[in-house]
């Protein structure tokens, strides 16, 4: 007859030891299978960024360069991964039906494509920002979120980026009093020449909407609600036919007018000497204002910097932002940054774009017809 382990004092207490340490290893919960579609600069990024997200296993990669295909699986596996390569994504939705979540990092007029096969395939998706090219396939990836299975995030990883997170708070929780106003930049050198469908505004959707969506969202968040009206002027100054082709501006400006008599101002340049001006995205309010970036704030009147509390100081708002994904993919919970939000900000982006290109006053109508 086998020795009852709690006839001892010494049987008692290694059994209560043991006991937790089993119940740990039940409990751990098993490592989320991760894909990736799109691994070039953003995405590369991303992918080292998922490296340090704990619970993670990333066994497929999909992209259409061959070099930064294998350099993807090579940093990867140097990690302790074993992905498995494809050049076609729809292919490894097929073949790799183990795939929980996918990572969607492609150039902007090709995020419908994988982010629809995704979600009808059950995936939780993560799509770069913005939403997509048009506001016509905004309103087909909405709608396919709505019967989707997974959950579906969007890489506005601003809102992720600790202090900003912190100062929207504060914001949010009324610390400058009633939001009357947002001004924002982002003045700096012209981007990487290295990928020429960013300067191609048919591929891209232009800077506003590729790149500044980033701090538009921001203010879209601040103020709650979707613009009225947009105006805005811009064009190529410097950077004409630079890089060969060019259609993307170097310079514009676009003022949004909101209800309840908010405005919102936001200039882009990018041949701003460096160290000069850089990115700013300040929210003013009836009893002070808020330097979102800085996590800062000044009382009306008073002279003085505020330092905000910061939980996660010090963290990138990137790596945040694809752990958010994780832990939001798991619990099946709905994103900061989820579709709703990616959609309004998106189309605030395309509204300001469209006000530009047209010479003209665009109103939040003509953007939801779609």
């Amino acid at each position: 007859m086998s020795e009852n382990p709690f006839a001892s004092r010494r049987g008692f207490l290694a059994t209560a030891v043991a006991a937790p340490a089993i119940l740990r290893a039940q409990d751990a919960p098993a490592k989320m299978k991760v894909a990736f579609i799109g691994v070039g600069n953003r995405g590369g990024f991303l992918l080292r960024q998922m490296l340090d997200v704990q619970g993670v296993d990333i066994i497929a990669i999909c992209g259409i360069e061959p070099e930064t295909l294998k350099k993807a699986i090579e940093v990867a596996s140097a990690a302790g991964h074993k992905p498995k390569g494809y050049a076609d994504y729809r292919k490894m939705i097929d073949e790799m039906k183990d795939i929980e979540s996918i990572v969607i990092a492609t150039p902007v007029d090709t995020h419908i494509g994988p982010t629809i096969a995704s979600l009808e395939a059950g995936k939780h998706v993560y799509c770069e920002k913005p939403m997509a090219l048009t506001p016509e396939e905004c309103a087909t990836i909405m709608k396919a979120t709505q019967s989707a299975k997974g959950i579906y995030q969007a890489g506005f990883q601003l809102r992720h980026d600790p202090n900003r997170a912190a100062a929207m708070k504060f914001v949010q929780g009324g610390g400058i009093g009633r939001v009357l106003y947002a001004q924002g930049y982002r003045h700096t050198g012209d981007l990487p020449r290295n990928e020429p469908w960013l300067f191609d505004r048919v591929r891209s959707g232009d800077n506003i909407v590729e790149q500044a969506c980033h701090i538009i969202d921001l203010f879209v968040w601040a103020i709650g609600k979707p613009p009225l009206r947009a105006m805005g002027s811009g064009g190529i100054n410097l950077y004409k036919d630079v890089p060969p082709g060019r259609t993307t501006m170097d310079n514009y400006s676009v003022i949004y007018e909101f209800p309840d008599d908010v405005r919102v101002t936001f200039s882009h340049i990018y041949f701003d000497p460096p160290g000069f001006s850089g990115i700013k995205e300040r929210v003013y309010g009836s009893e002070g204002a808020v330097d979102l970036s800085a996590a800062k704030w000044i009382k009306l009147e008073q002279r003085g910097e505020i330092a905000l509390d910061v939980p996660d100081t010090g963290k990138r708002g990137d790596f945040l932002s694809v752990k958010a994904f994780i832990d939001n993919a798991r619990e099946k919970k709905a994103p900061l940054n989820n579709a709703n939000s990616a959609l309004r900000s998106t189309l605030t982006a395309m509204m300001g774009r469209k006000a530009i290109h047209e010479k003209r006053i665009v109103t939040w109508a003509e953007m939801i017809k779609a």
